[in-house]
């Protein structure tokens, strides 16, 4: 059994400096400039690689959201003209409907090729295609392709004439209409010039 004073004698096998252990090395006392220095090192390189690592998974999130945004952009693509061909294989039913009926008279031709004509109208629509409008409109270079001028009474640049319907499709440009515009008269034109090329007649007293 320990006697009093055994009981009060303080442990001297425990090591002194287990007690600083937790302690960081700026608040170290034990610890000399090298190896505070040499910590100092240890938690940067710590800190770097931690930041590496980080700057890793980030670029690697970008490059996921980036592949993930394209293959969406793809599929909406996919799916945009799968939609429009499935709206023109009622078009094409009919048209062949129409020419594997040989009886048919010329009303009944008519009538299919009325009906193809409102699928395809349909079909446009879902895909918004929109037709350019063109006659009597003021001419636009950004939806109008004019390849002829007519002499007429309209106001210059008004289209006339319709070769070829334009198109548009999302309000972009497919097809441009091929028009023609009106243009001063010729006779009108020369009168014109000549009268702002004359001095104006004084009178005579």
């Amino acid at each position: 059994m320990a006697t009093p004073d055994e009981q009060n004698t303080p442990d001297i096998s425990l090591d002194p400096l287990d007690s600083f252990k937790a302690v960081p090395p700026d608040a170290d006392p034990w610890l000399n400039d090298e190896q505070k220095y040499a910590a100092a090192q240890n938690e940067i390189a710590a800190l770097k690689e931690q930041l590496k690592d980080q700057q890793l998974r980030s670029l690697a999130e970008q490059e996921n959201l980036r592949k993930r945004n394209a293959q969406e952009m793809q599929s909406a693509r996919e799916f945009a003209a799968k939609d429009f061909a499935f709206s023109l294989l009622a078009v094409k039913d009919t048209l062949e409907m129409v020419l594997k009926d040989e009886q048919s008279n010329t009303q009944q031709i008519k009538m299919g090729v009325d009906m193809t004509l409102k699928n395809l109208a349909s079909a446009f629509e879902r895909a918004k295609v929109k037709e350019v409008k063109a006659d009597k409109a003021r001419f636009d270079p950004n939806l109008h392709q004019a390849i002829s001028q007519i002499e007429s009474t309209e106001a210059p640049g008004t289209v006339l004439q319709v070769f070829q319907k334009g198109y548009t499709m999302a309000e972009r440009v497919l097809r441009p209409a091929m028009v023609a515009v009106a243009k001063a008269p010729e006779a009108a034109s020369a009168d014109a010039a000549q009268n702002s090329s004359t001095p104006p007649v004084e009178p005579q007293a």
